[in-house]
């Protein structure tokens, strides 16, 4: 398990309403950056044009209700859950009857006791999201309607943080911050791409590899951060994973590239190997940014990662995505999994037998020193290794040629480097 406390930063940060901008964007940046100094804000103002899409207009919420009018009574209350109030929406404060309300309550009808998480960013409109049984069982009558909000010209807020390491190619890690209270399809993503930041900066004080830390809203955010940093993007990323939904402990999702053949793609593959509950998606099933960067004339090395992918569980874009969802377990789950693809990077991709021939490995205690039938299945793996590291293959293609998952592949390679059997390197020997 991971020392870092992922899912107290979760619970820390689920009150706030975040949206694509606004001050839940702003106080989320704030507590990260007390974790991690070094990440950088850039600022886009609206109206700017960023690719095909321009910056919206920045939202305020600061309160919205249904009000009847003859008890008195308030329901699709924003400050009671802030996924009362559609995403986005225009102010109102009106008095109307419920005929005129209801088009304007949002539901999900086929679960009808859970709150939809529902948005209007690009088309101006004014709504509510409730239960279905709950908006069924509004009273007749008069309503006083009241979303005290504002959409003026501001700004988008994109950051990152940046690792200068031995060399200037990079491995990249996404995620967003741009949806309110929602534990597993929010907070998950960015908490663990924090802590994996955390633990490079504490075990690889000098990396060989640069990193990147990107935390935008989803969609327009790395469409925005694109805009403004392709070309370098495009020069020095070799490999990256866009983080989205990793905080159940239901499965492991591998969202494939567009070809399903970059180095990401291995090193999840690989770093999967043995795990339960594994499932591939093709870019066909594409949900969220990794749409961006591995859109035509971007093509990024990058796939997606999720414990259970976004719209394959149920409480998916429901206030149901809370803390019974996400959980320690999950959180740690995940962020092994990519610890031990950085560990591959740092170790050297690519390691290589020094000797000719098979080693002697019984003389130094790594080999059984007893011959006899079945002495010798435990330490398969390290031959299997051994055979396979003659600098052309990966630590990724050998994980997965011996089917052996990669934590262990790891391990048996600081085991040979410690008794000077194998040097790596970053590249093909």
């Amino acid at each position: 398990m991971s020392k870092y406390d992922m899912l107290g930063w979760a619970k820390e940060l689920f009150h706030i309403a975040r949206s694509l901008t606004g001050d839940g964007v702003r106080e989320t940046f704030r507590y990260f950056e007390e974790i991690h100094p070094e990440i950088t804000r850039h600022v886009f103002a609206t109206g700017t044009q960023v690719f095909d899409w321009t910056i919206p207009k920045e939202w305020k919420i600061r309160d919205a209700y249904v009000e009847h009018i003859e008890t008195g009574a308030r329901f699709a209350e924003f400050k009671q859950h802030n996924l009362h109030v559609l995403g986005y929406s225009a102010p109102i404060d009106q008095v109307m009857d419920k005929a005129e309300l209801l088009p304007h309550i949002y539901t999900q009808e086929d679960q009808p006791d859970l709150i939809p998480y529902v948005t209007s960013y690009y088309s101006e409109r004014w709504g509510f999201c409730m239960s279905h049984n709950a908006k069924a069982m509004l009273p007749e009558g008069a309503y006083r309607v009241v979303i005290d909000s504002d959409l003026f010209d501001g700004e988008l807020i994109v950051g990152d943080a940046k690792i200068q390491g031995q060399l200037d190619r990079e491995i990249m890690f996404s995620s967003y911050i741009c949806h309110p209270s929602m534990a597993n399809n929010e907070l998950s993503g960015p908490v663990v791409s924090m802590a994996l930041l955390k633990y490079i900066k504490e075990h690889y004080p000098n990396t060989r590899y640069s990193y990147r830390f990107v935390l935008v809203p989803e969609t327009i955010g790395s469409i925005t951060y694109m805009s403004e940093n392709l070309a370098d993007m495009q020069a020095r990323v070799e490999c990256g994973f866009n983080l989205s939904c990793v905080g159940d402990d239901r499965s492991f999702s591998h969202v494939q590239s567009r070809y399903a053949n970059t180095i990401a793609d291995k090193a999840l593959e690989a770093a999967l190997i043995g795990k339960e509950n594994v499932k591939t998606y093709s870019f066909l099933h594409r949900g969220s940014d990794e749409r961006q960067y591995g859109a035509p004339g971007i093509d990024m090395p990058l796939c997606g990662f999720c414990r259970t992918k976004y719209g394959e569980y149920p409480e998916y874009h429901t206030d149901a995505d809370n803390f019974d969802v996400v959980t320690d377990a999950g959180l740690n789950g995940a962020f092994e999994v990519l610890r031990s693809i950085i560990d591959a990077f740092e170790i050297g991709l690519f390691p290589k037998v020094t000797v000719k021939g098979e080693p002697q490995l019984g003389k130094r205690e790594l080999y059984p020193t007893i011959s006899q039938k079945g002495t010798y299945s435990s330490i398969n793996a390290r031959m299997d290794f051994l055979a396979y590291a003659d600098g052309t293959n990966t630590l990724f293609d050998i994980a997965k040629i011996i089917g052996v998952p990669l934590s262990i592949v790891l391990d048996e390679a600081r085991l040979m480097a410690e008794h000077n059997l194998i040097q790596t390197s970053v590249t093909s020997q």
